[in-house]
């Protein structure tokens, strides 16, 4: 999406490893809060499987960012 109007590569950075997370590191990750979130993971489900007993495995977290998209931001050139 914003890769059209990106001049080069280097404009978007990744600013999140993929690890175990919990539900509320996901949602500070995606700026939402928690009721937004297990509505957006709601669907995923079936893919996602169940979670541990507080976190979200790396393979889970793998699966999020894909559906839902890496969290980045675009830096500004100065």
């Amino acid at each position: 999406m914003f890769n059209s109007i990106l001049q080069d590569e280097n404009d978007i950075e990744q600013i999140v490893p993929v690890k175990p997370y919990t539900l509320g590191e996901l949602c500070q990750i995606y700026d939402v809060c928690d009721k937004t979130m297990r509505n957006w993971l709601r669907p995923l489900r079936d893919e996602i499987g169940h979670k541990g007993r507080t976190m979200f495995t790396v393979s889970q977290v793998e699966i999020i960012f894909i559906k839902l998209g890496v969290p980045y931001v675009i830096k500004e050139k100065r």
